[in-house]
């Protein structure tokens, strides 16, 4: 089951994160998923994110009305 993640620069989601006054609590309370995993994607370089992960936050972000879509699309290149 290789490749199921996406690897990004996750210390600019982190950033990105802090920027927009976000917590990591809300994220992983909207997104339904585990404060580690947000933590991770956060701060972990070598992390790599599950596409349903990856789609639960992008979901929530977009819930919590972010236009993240833009900004999101910098940090993942």
């Amino acid at each position: 089951m290789f490749g199921l993640g996406i690897k990004m620069q996750c210390r600019k989601f982190g950033k990105w994160i802090d920027k927009k006054g976000l917590t990591q609590n809300e994220i992983t309370k909207k997104a339904n998923v585990r404060s580690t995993t947000v933590s991770n994607m956060c701060s972990d370089p070598e992390y790599s994110t599950r596409i349903e992960t990856w789609t639960k936050t992008s979901r929530a972000l977009k819930s919590l009305a972010y236009k993240w879509i833009e900004e999101i699309s910098l940090i993942c290149e």
